[in-house]
């Protein structure tokens, strides 16, 4: 891992906060009765999340699918700590949860607001690390690395996002989340905007990423046939208010192909499993 070899090198503190464990020494995330409530005027409360509950394991791949409108990126938005809960816990190495982490990345859907046209490619992605006061040698390097590990040329970070394609963009995106070595990645629905291909092309690009480097992956999507391809475990919400209808196991070997993973009989028995529980039936 490029950073974590550069910051102890160039004698740079830390960031991961006190308490952070290692493998196999519980999960990485405990959700408990997770609830989210919003106020819609005049003292009037929507319930958006009822209860939720569940633990994602170190170096586990767990994706969230459910019915639209169901509370999806909001369980995201609670569990990263952009959005606080109305009511539950939620642990990160078991410590409850009051902002983003440091050692936590996130990557949203819309690429085009979450990349600033202004600055380069690089510049993008080295802007957590400079904001963690890296040295500038070292930023440069772990640039490049995270450009390759999202099978972009190092060369591209010369350029600006707005001469970028989208899927090129939302690989910049994911580097970006990279970059800083987290421990724990949010997408919510990172692909729902590019076409069917580059979509199938990123979705390889993430398994990848958590094949190679064991980064534990949080991934919101509407998309059955993405989760399913993705997963090491599909949890299924029901209509809002949400709750956990169940949780799918996905024990398809890794790695995994688009065109064989996706043919086989196992893989059609979990779409139809985790279709049927989208869709409200048992």
């Amino acid at each position: 891992m490029v950073l974590r070899r550069a910051s102890a090198a160039a004698g740079v503190a830390s960031t991961e906060p006190e308490g952070r464990r290692g493998p196999g020494e519980g999960p990485v995330l405990s959700v408990r009765d997770l609830g989210k409530d919003y106020l819609i005027g005049r003292g009037e409360r929507r319930v958006a999340v009822q209860e939720v509950s569940f633990d994602v394991g170190r170096g586990e791949f767990v994706c969230v699918v459910g019915p639209s409108g169901a509370g999806k990126t909001t369980v995201l938005r609670c569990l990263s700590g952009l959005t606080p809960p109305s009511r539950g816990e939620v642990l990160l190495d078991g410590v409850p949860i009051a902002r983003v982490a440091d050692h936590v990345g996130v990557v949203f859907q819309d690429y085009s607001r979450s990349l600033f046209p202004w600055m380069s490619v690089a510049a993008n992605i080295a802007l957590p690390l400079r904001v963690r006061k890296v040295p500038r040698e070292h930023q440069r390097k772990t640039v490049s690395a995270v450009l390759t590990q999202v099978g972009l040329d190092p060369d591209v970070g010369g350029r600006y996002p707005w001469q970028l394609s989208g899927g090129m963009q939302q690989r910049v995106a994911i580097a970006r989340a990279l970059a800083f070595e987290p421990e724990l990645l949010f997408m919510d629905e990172p692909f729902a905007s590019v076409d069917a291909q580059t979509r199938a092309e990123l979705e390889d690009v993430v398994q990848e990423i958590h094949d190679r480097l064991s980064v534990t992956v949080f991934f919101v999507t509407h998309d059955i046939d993405e989760a399913v391809y993705l997963a090491d475990r599909v949890i299924v919400l029901s209509r809002s208010p949400a709750v956990v209808r169940d949780i799918v196991n996905v024990p398809l070997p890794r790695p995994r192909n688009q065109l064989e993973t996706k043919g086989g009989p196992e893989f059609n028995e979990l779409r139809r499993r985790v279709f049927q529980l989208v869709a409200g039936g048992t």
